[in-house]
């Protein structure tokens, strides 16, 4: 409807054009937005208001010009001028009837576009460190990245989904040597457990799988472990002495040691991340290995071409980006005096593989924490010759966890913490997946596991739920009593009350809405909608009887309950949230 609308303004336009009541150069972005007041009609377009000033006459006047040149519509009852110029909209019952059918005939397709026209988009979220389970802080990456992915699929792009796997770097060398500890432990060698090492208990699970798969094989003793391993706090650095012991662990163990026990360490948490993520109703097109870059020459390569382009300069052995140069606050090194390159380094090396693998966009969800990482990688992307525009990076707002009013403290260090698994098992995947992306991502949110239990109307996932079970249940009743329905003949014009048009109008703005939570990457706008619909539909049950004696009426509500249902279906397939047929 919202086009039916432009294309008639658009035409209006044109004819004044043509008659010389307004200028052939005029610059027209047709707007046409819903109306929240049923009194101020269905639609409306500032348009007039847009124009006036270019086409040197007063907003009201120029709408009064547009409206007396508009065409008739059979899909539109009438239009009126408002307030300073906007044009409102009445659509015709008889046009608000036919998105029923439309419904009913397109099923599990009704909303989809192809808008995107297969545009190839890559979609990167959770990404986590492989340093210890999930935890409820992750899920609404997780929540977020997949629902996003479900919208930019339903309007028409290629969608890829990857995680990138951090299974380089210091923090993984921490997990390895907490591992290789806690085996010590286990051969009986009395050591104290560094205060900066992962304390979790699938520590000790995975020492033990190290234990029995190799017996004492890489014990040594307590002298050897520690020797030049300089303090731990707080009487010492713990930074330096965690540091001495992975040193102590590379330098004892051997390579071929030291890569048994960091691999199965990676191994199964990388194992207990998928999994978790596959019971969250999340699986990644694609798992890409931090580590591949650096094997395959990536990192070398990226470097390079910074350099060839003319963006790095050697300093203090070191070699540097001159990001200062594309707005970052201060150059980055990229490989330390001692060879080593750095973890910036491969991230530009990491986004360099991700657009020369051809996608035309690609979408990164990270932590709130890593806003001040945007302007450097984008900078780099420019400095390596590629349109950092393609980038977009959407940050996401670790979720608080409240219970009884209390918030639930998270440390993945010292292992207290909840992980996704356990919300998951606590109040079900429904509930964890909706919560998550009920709001914005930026904005911070609470989630309160009380309330995600409750079994009531208080909890907004039972209740959109619920809103399909009724409807579910109508058909069924409607089964039981053998009654013939014949929802696609039915004379939806005997939908004449208030909450049936509401209910109408609402169902109308379905595809509008999906092509707009993927256009901003606002997943939270499919929500709204549907607690909206089924509010209307809630007021609407208990207002007035589905089955009643009236044939021609009975089929009308049943076929318009049917459309609710499978737009709640729809919408709630997005969310990666089930739509029970019974509650």
């Amino acid at each position: 409807m919202k086009q039916t609308i432009q294309d008639l303004i658009a035409q209006a336009l044109a004819d004044l054009q043509q008659s010389d009541v307004l200028p052939t150069n005029l610059q027209t972005d047709i707007q046409v937005t819903s109306s929240k007041d049923r009194s101020q009609g269905d639609f409306a377009s500032n348009i007039a208001m847009m124009l006036a000033k270019a086409a040197g006459k007063p907003p009201r006047e120029l709408a009064d010009l547009i409206v007396a040149q508009l065409g008739t519509h059979e899909a539109i009852e009438k239009v009126e001028v408002a307030g300073p110029g906007f044009i409102n909209f009445f659509v015709a019952s008889v046009a608000n009837h036919s998105v029923i059918n439309d419904v009913l005939q397109q099923g599990e397709t009704f909303g989809a576009s192809d808008y995107g026209n297969g545009e190839k988009i890559q979609v990167e979220f959770v990404s986590a460190n492989p340093t210890g389970p999930l935890h409820v802080g992750h899920g609404r990456g997780a929540a977020s990245g997949a629902t996003l992915a479900n919208i930019l699929r339903c309007v028409g792009y290629e969608v890829q989904t990857e995680y990138y796997v951090n299974d380089a770097g210091r923090q993984m060398d921490i997990l390895g040597t907490s591992t290789w500890l806690r085996y010590l432990e286990l051969c009986g060698v009395e050591i104290e457990f560094p205060s900066n090492g992962y304390q979790g208990d699938y520590i000790w699970d995975i020492a033990a799988t190290v234990h029995r798969q190799h017996g004492d094989r890489f014990q040594v003793s307590q002298q050897q472990l520690m020797k030049n391993v300089r303090a731990d706090a707080p009487a010492g650095d713990k930074e330096k002495h965690i540091d001495d012991l992975i040193v102590n662990a590379r330098s004892l163990l051997g390579e071929d040691g030291y890569r048994i026990i960091f691999d199965q360490a990676l191994e199964t948490l990388v194992d207990v991340i998928r999994n978790d993520l596959h019971a969250f109703g999340v699986d990644f097109d694609d798992w890409f290995s931090e580590r591949s870059l650096s094997e395959n020459g990536h990192i070398e390569s990226a470097i390079q071409r910074l350099t060839e382009n003319g963006h790095t300069y050697n300093k203090d052995g070191a070699i540097w980006f001159r990001s200062t140069d594309f707005g970052d606050e201060k150059d980055r090194v990229v490989k330390r005096e001692n060879g080593q390159t750095t973890y910036f380094a491969s991230d530009i090396a990491y986004h360099m593989n991700k657009f020369d693998r051809g996608f035309d966009r690609v979408i990164n969800i990270w932590g709130a924490d890593h806003h001040g990482y945007i302007t450097r990688v984008k900078a780099s992307l420019t400095a390596l010759g590629y349109d950092a525009e393609r980038l977009e990076i959407l940050l996401v707002q670790f979720a608080n966890l409240f219970e009884n009013g209390e918030k639930v403290s998270m440390s993945t260090r010292s292992g207290e913490f909840v992980t996704l698994k356990q919300l998951r098992e606590d109040v079900g995947l429904d509930a964890a997946r909706f919560f998550y992306v009920m709001r914005k991502p930026d904005q911070h949110m609470n989630f309160d596991l009380d309330l995600a239990r409750d079994e009531s109307a208080d909890n907004p996932v039972y209740y959109l739920q619920y809103a399909h079970a009724r409807i579910c249940s109508v058909k069924r009743q409607c089964e039981d009593r053998g009654l013939k329905l014949s929802l696609g003949k039915a004379n939806l014009n005997r939908l004449d009350n208030s909450h049936e048009q509401h209910i109408i109008k609402q169902i109308g703005l379905y595809p509008e809405r999906v092509l707009r939570a993927a256009m901003r990457r606002e997943p939270h706008i499919v929500v709204k909608y549907l607690r909206d619909l089924a509010n209307q539909f809630h007021s609407w049950y208990n207002a007035h009887q589905f089955i009643v004696d009236d044939v021609e009426l009975r089929d009308a509500r049943v076929a318009l309950a049917s459309a609710v249902g499978q737009v709640m279906s729809n919408g709630l397939g997005l969310l990666g949230v089930s739509a029970p047929a019974k509650m």
